[in-house]
């Protein structure tokens, strides 16, 4: 491609080792083009070693709100020959890859897919610029930017932020030198022949942001005043964020020996009733499920995030997986009432992290956020207006004030057996309201009993708590026409990928809608019924073996739902992937 033309959807992809910064350069430049005013969604990729593997951080910069990655590469900066190994071939034709001078790739092999082989001497560079070879990855960032004209100063001021201060003054100065002169390279050299440029836009600060952190800041939001967990990948960066600003919020932060010292602790500040939250992936939620039923029968208010990743245990431990959706309904022995929130961009964690605790006090059962790998890492630029701060409300239940506890005249009962289901909650310490409570069955006072007229009596009280529940659940979105001819249902973070492939095949003709399912149990079954019960051509689309939505789906209402699109090797949808299937698989047996 020999003439330059203004394309603000270009994918970047940096790979390397762990330790050669692959991920701190894919964030700053991340960074960079969100205040360039791009819209941004990095995707962090990453084995589990604290050093060697590979690892990368693919960008994909855009002049629209992109909400997944995509398959085509437009600039790929390897650290190493695997990455070109293992990559080269979702360079589109056209695209380039930037290379240190001294890498051992045959030229040849990039000049036959039409690939233009960039070699620019990043060690050199860093080493006479900066005074240290580490300062190559900034060299390799440097050289994308001025290949494709985007202003210098963008990297300039994420670099000053980055080492900010006087501390690391001399940091930041050596590392601006460096990527001036390789921007200034790649600029020159490179620049005039390269096909994709990026123009700034004018637009509102955008911040950058993942899953984990909107939980955070939605649970922040809605009072949570605990968390207690042991650090587990992909959630801990939940707690991170939570205890970076604890002092300020008034949030205990707790890292605990293991994960049933966790929830057990988390238990307990909710009796106490502090909103309390423990957060874990599937692992630890696995041992976290005896305290689960123990939170059912105490009727304690708890909220769990579990952020998927792909097992069984240890499975692939920081890969992407969907696979936790039937284990979090069924979780534990015994039937009790509990809620599951299916968040699927980054606003609805905002809204789910501060939904679930009043779902959680309301119902005073566990409610379990389902989150993912990709979810919790990858990251996205959103307008700061997209948390709307105004509509979190905070609901506590049926739970009793001071002044109620003093003008009690009967004795109190923690499980009142009621209407509702729901019992008067009180909070421990108040002289009318002796809070007795056990994992054993219990009369309405909470002593233990064994007796069948009482059992039954509880059983059902809790159980009709669900059924009220299920007027507040959330009912699952549908997007495009109502009369499409092809009808694409995820839940989860395939909400990205999906939205994206239903504009791709409308783009060729095709009539398609999307069902998405962001809160799932209790299950909307009406609602379900009413989109997909004249549905023409359903296709389910989930990270995992069995299609597990589906199978909730069918259990509900007995829609059958045989076309699927499934997958389960650690990575996460892209659209146009999902449109290849669609295509080769449902379509092609029209």
């Amino acid at each position: 491609m020999s003439s330059s033309v203004v394309v603000n959807n270009l994918t970047f992809k940096m790979g390397g080792e762990a330790g050669q910064g692959v991920e701190s350069s894919g964030a700053g430049f991340s960074k960079a083009l969100a205040r360039a005013g791009l819209h941004v969604y990095g995707l962090q990729d990453y084995m589990s070693r604290i050093r060697g593997g590979h690892n990368f951080f693919q960008i994909r910069a855009s002049d629209r709100n992109v909400q997944a990655t995509e398959s085509a590469v437009h600039l790929l900066l390897p650290l190493d020959t695997l990455t070109v190994e293992e990559h080269l071939q979702e360079v589109v034709p056209g695209g380039a890859v930037i290379m240190d001078t001294p890498l051992k790739i045959d030229d040849a092999r990039l000049l036959d897919r039409g690939v233009s082989p960039v070699r620019v001497p990043l060690t050199e560079i860093a080493q006479r610029e900066g005074g240290n070879k580490l300062m190559m990855n900034t060299a390799s960032v440097a050289v994308a930017a001025g290949m494709t004209d985007m202003p210098f100063e963008f990297i300039e001021q994420i670099i000053r932020e980055n080492f900010g201060g006087r501390k690391g003054q001399m940091i930041a100065d050596a590392n601006i030198a460096v990527a001036r002169a390789a921007y200034d390279e790649g600029a020159r050299e490179f620049g005039p022949d390269f096909g994709w440029k990026i123009k700034p836009l004018q637009a509102k600060p955008r911040m950058l942001i993942h899953g984990n952190q909107a939980i955070a800041f939605g649970a922040a939001a809605a009072g949570c005043r605990w968390i207690s967990m042991y650090p587990m990948t992909p959630a801990t960066s939940i707690t991170e964020w939570l205890a970076a600003h604890h002092k300020k919020l008034g949030i205990v932060t707790k890292e605990c020996e293991d994960e049933i010292s966790a929830i057990l602790m988390a238990i307990g500040a909710a009796h106490t009733g502090v909103r309390a939250m423990t957060a874990t992936s599937g692992g630890g939620f696995s041992l976290m499920v005896e305290a689960v039923g123990l939170a059912g029968m105490t009727e304690t208010p708890l909220v769990i995030v579990d952020a998927q990743r792909a097992g069984p245990s240890t499975g692939l431990p920081t890969r992407h997986e969907q696979s936790d959706l039937q284990f979090a309904l069924h979780c534990s022995q015994g039937e009790f009432p509990r809620i599951v929130l299916t968040p699927g961009t980054i606003e609805e964690c905002f809204n789910a992290g501060w939904r679930a605790f009043n779902l959680a006090e309301k119902y005073q059962c566990p409610v379990f956020i389902l989150t993912d790998m990709n979810q919790s890492t990858a990251i996205r630029a959103i307008d700061p207006d997209a948390f709307d701060l105004g509509s979190v409300q905070i609901e506590r239940g049926e739970l009793l004030t001071d002044e109620e506890l003093d003008a009690l005249t009967e004795p109190y009962l923690r499980h009142k057996v009621t209407s509702s289901g729901i019992s008067p909650r009180a909070v421990p310490g108040h002289p009318n309201a002796i809070i007795l409570t056990t994992s054993d069955e219990h009369y309405e006072n909470g002593q233990a009993v064994e007796e069948a007229p009482a059992r039954i009596a509880q059983m059902e009280k809790r159980m009709r708590k669900l059924q009220l529940a299920a007027s507040d659940i959330r009912p699952p979105l549908p997007e495009g026409p109502e009369d499409a001819d092809l009808t694409l249902v995820g839940w989860g973070s395939t909400y990205g990928p999906i939205h994206e492939a239903r504009q791709l095949l409308e783009a060729d003709g095709i009539r398609v809608n999307h069902v998405h399912y962001h809160e799932v149990w209790p299950f909307p079954t009406a609602a379900t019924e009413a989109l997909l019960g004249g549905a023409r051509r359903v296709v389910d689309i989930e990270n995992n073996y069995t299609g597990q939505l589906a199978l909730v789906i069918r259990m509900m209402t007995g829609i059958n739902i045989p076309n699927k699109i499934l997958k389960y090797d650690g990575r996460p949808f892209t659209g146009d992937e999902i449109v290849r299937k669609v295509q080769e698989g449902v379509l092609a047996r029209v």
